[in-house]
């Protein structure tokens, strides 16, 4: 019986081989040789080249130049004369057409004069339509034909582990594209409470703010905003872009409005945690604990208290940890000032639901 089922492993092993030779043979028939792994390696390598991608996405991609005037002296008076000095240099993409280009506000905040350069060579002046702080994004207009612009879907989300590429200006050394993947996503309060940042190791260095952060078909997937700074020292490998829909969605509205409104109520929260749910008698750890109200506030004027747990607003269920907190954020910002919201929240064990004012949220003066 063991002779018996020797045999039959071994002939089974045969066979297998004897099938595999012959799928190897067929396969290279038509070259009469063996597989050529040269030739193999090298059409590979064609189908890995982003080459497609950047011809699609780069021409969209500008140089942005900050200017200043300085006042010369006379005599220790200052004259009438001038001279224009280079205040910074970032990139930024051509959205559309009519010549709406998105860049960073910190890219042309405070500059006497912007210029714009296309990658055909063509410079013109930049019209400032409007700036948003808070997501250190800005519109400027250009006065042009024959704009290239970037290719954007918004129902597209990106995803960690996608290859991403990053377009831009580093240094003013001329357009570069540097490659990399998404690290992660939503990496929210990086510098507001209103992005969901993208991280890539695509590398972002001076000059590349404002600039695209394309995928592998030349789609735009972000707007390219800053390193990871650690003592003063950019973290290697640790880059944000601000996602495309936000990003589109802020462009709207600062062509609409020249700013962006947003909703706002008055007070301060944070997550449920295991602590606070069982003093506070939650049947679970979602919701956001209020721990501020602000004096005069529509949070205060609708009856809002210290430890109320929020769980709903206006319908929308508001889930547990810091995404509860930015889904309230988010919630409260995209509201319309002049409206109302029904908000459902915990209090002493018992749930209730209160209404409270929207308010516009004021702008954080720029010192």
């Amino acid at each position: 019986m063991l002779v018996k089922n020797i045999a039959l492993y071994v002939a089974k092993a045969i066979v297998l081989g004897l099938f595999m030779a012959v799928i190897f043979l067929l396969m290279n028939s038509n070259s009469g040789k063996l597989l050529n792994f040269s030739q193999w390696s090298n059409n590979t390598a064609s189908h890995l080249s982003f080459a497609p991608a950047v011809r699609k996405a780069a021409p969209a991609v500008v140089n942005i130049y900050n200017y200043n005037f300085v006042p010369t002296r006379t005599n220790g008076e200052n004259t009438l004369a001038s001279r224009q000095t280079l205040q910074g240099l970032g990139s930024g993409v051509i959205m559309n057409k009519k010549g709406y280009i998105l860049t960073n506000y910190h890219v042309i905040k405070k500059a006497d004069e912007i210029y714009v350069v296309l990658q055909d060579g063509r410079q013109f002046d930049a019209e400032v339509i409007g700036m948003d702080p808070e997501t250190d994004l800005a519109v400027l207009r250009i006065n042009a034909v024959e704009l290239p612009t970037a290719s954007v879907d918004l129902h597209h989300i990106a995803q960690v582990g996608d290859v991403a590429l990053a377009i831009g200006n580093p240094y003013n050394i001329g357009q570069t594209i540097t490659q990399g993947i998404i690290s992660a996503t939503g990496r929210n309060g990086l510098s507001s409470n209103f992005q969901d940042f993208l991280q890539t190791d695509a590398a972002i260095n001076a000059g590349n703010s404002g600039g695209a952060l394309i995928d592998t078909e030349g789609n735009l997937i972000g707007i390219n905003t800053a390193a990871y700074q650690v003592g003063g020292e950019s973290g290697r490998g640790i880059n944000f872009a601000i996602p495309i829909k936000l990003a589109h969605s802020i462009m709207e509205k600062l062509i609409q409005y020249g700013r962006v409104i947003r909703g706002a109520i008055g007070f301060s929260g944070e997550p449920v945690n295991p602590r606070a749910a069982q003093l506070l008698k939650l049947p679970n750890f979602d919701g956001v604990i209020v721990t501020h109200v602000a004096p005069n506030s529509p949070a205060e004027r609708a009856g809002f208290q210290m430890y109320d747990v929020i769980t709903q607003f206006n319908g929308h269920h508001i889930p547990a940890s810091m995404n509860g907190v930015w889904s309230l954020k988010d919630l409260i910002a995209e509201s319309k000032p002049g409206t109302q919201a029904n908000i459902t929240l915990i209090r002493n064990g018992r749930t209730i639901t209160i209404t409270s004012d929207i308010v516009e949220k004021q702008q954080p003066v720029e010192k």
